[in-house]
This record gives structure tokens, sequence and C-alpha cells, in this order.
């Protein structure tokens, strides 16, 4: 079986981490998605909201594909989650050139700390390259149309945090 680890943030999760995930599902046969506690980023939305996002928006993904995700809170190295969640495979998503050159370092340190996981890197649709979750959250904030980055239920979500219900 190959298991990926798809690691991020997912603060909160966007129509490009989904757009990732659907085509991560035709890579792997489980794809365990590691939302990082990461307190250093100082996340709009706590772990358990940001858990509870990421399965909704994948279950119907998994209904699509049939395929297996797993949601995966994780705090330590990656490549210790992925370890600890027996991927051979890190998925990342990339958007632009910048994403590159801090991936890039990523995957050499990653390779020095166990050379059998390797990081498979999927471009971003077109559609959805400009789309990060800090813009969407600054958007959402002033009071910005968050529909074309965000499904409808996620877009609630932070109307709620910023207080636009």
């Amino acid at each position: 079986m190959r298991i990926g680890l798809y690691p991020g943030t997912f603060d909160p999760i966007t129509l490009g981490h989904t757009d990732i995930i659907q085509r991560a599902m035709a890579l792997v046969d489980r794809l365990v998605i590691g939302v990082a506690i990461n307190r250093d980023k100082g996340p709009l939305f706590n772990l358990e909201d940001r858990v509870a996002m990421v399965q909704a928006e994948c279950a119907p993904i998994i209904a699509k594909t049939g395929g297996e995700i797993v949601v995966h809170p994780f705090e330590n190295l990656l490549i210790d989650c992925a370890r600890d969640v027996g991927a051979t495979v890190i998925v990342r998503g990339l958007r632009a050139v910048a994403d590159f050159e801090y991936e890039f370092q990523m995957v050499g340190m990653n390779r020095a700390m166990d050379d059998t996981v390797e990081t498979v890197f999927l471009m971003a649709d077109a559609r959805r390259q400009a789309i990060a979750s800090k813009l969407v959250k600054e958007i959402a904030r002033l009071g910005g149309d968050v529909s074309k980055f965000v499904t409808p239920d996620v877009r609630q979500a932070l109307h709620e945090k910023f207080g636009r219900a």
C-alpha cells in the first residue's frame, strides 16, 4: 500500500488545498492529511476546528474517488510524522517560484534525515495558483468575498470568526 502525506496548517483549507488532495489521491492508496499544530504561526482556527474542516472538505473527495483519506494532527518534524503514519511519499503543492525555493530546501533537509521518503510536487491548478490561506483570511477579515477561494462551509466559518455571520 502506497501511503502519502500531505502536510499543512490548513488555516483554513482552501480550494487550492482540495485540488491538490484530489490529484494526490490518484498517486497513493491512502492519503494522510497532516494538520500541523505550528503554534508559531498563530492560527485563526484552533486545531479541532481545522481538523473538522479538513474532514468535512475531504468527505466529497472520498465519496468521489473511493479512496482513503485520514486526517492526522502533528507537531513533530515532518519527516517524523511521515514515519509515524507509514508514508513513503510527501505531497507538496506549488503555486509559484517562491514556493519552490522553500520546498527545495525542505526536501534536502528531509532527505538528509531519511532518504527513503520521497517528495512529490504537484503544481496548483492555474485557477487556484493565487490562493493562499493567509490572503483568504485577510480578505475575509476586511469583509471581502472569499467564495472563489473556499467552499461555502469554510466561508461561513470565516464569517463567524470575523463576526460577519
